[in-house]
């Protein structure tokens, strides 16, 4: 096995864990909404979750290891990517916050300042930053 297979091989299993664990935020109230289902959909194909795999994991959740990131600043990055995800095409609609306050906190973040974390995020894809603009923007806006 290559050093390439080997890396495509963890990253591969990084991107089950975390889908497995935005599974398990959405089904948290005990079903799936519609707007989750095509919100899942979507990110499935953009971890390149195969089909199988996406019924698999629907069906057990808990079966891939959560990865939740350590560091802040990965913390910020994985919130980027979620933001730009829930805020494109608006496919959650009005469900945007909600379950982008959701994963926020599946990813960390404190209760008492999500729901500015929240609409900084969201405030931050309507002006479609870089995920370094986004980083940047997040750490300092309460200075």
């Amino acid at each position: 096995m290559s050093i390439s297979d080997l890396f495509d091989s963890g990253f591969k299993e990084r991107n089950k864990g975390h889908f497995s664990s935005i599974v398990r935020v959405a089904m948290e109230n005990g079903h799936i909404s519609p707007e989750e289902k095509l919100f899942l959909d979507k990110l499935a194909k953009q971890l390149d979750i195969s089909e199988s795999e996406y019924e698999e994991i629907l069906a057990n959740p808990n079966k891939y290891p959560v990865n939740p990131p350590y560091l802040y600043l990965q913390r910020l990055e994985r919130l980027y990517d979620l933001s730009k995800m829930v805020y494109a095409d608006h496919v959650l609609g009005p469900k945007q916050k909600e379950i982008l306050k959701r994963f926020a906190l599946a990813l960390g973040f404190t209760p008492g300042n999500v729901n500015l974390i929240v609409e900084k995020a969201l405030s931050l894809q309507v002006m479609e930053v870089d995920v370094d603009t986004f980083v940047y923007e997040m750490q300092h806006m309460n200075r």
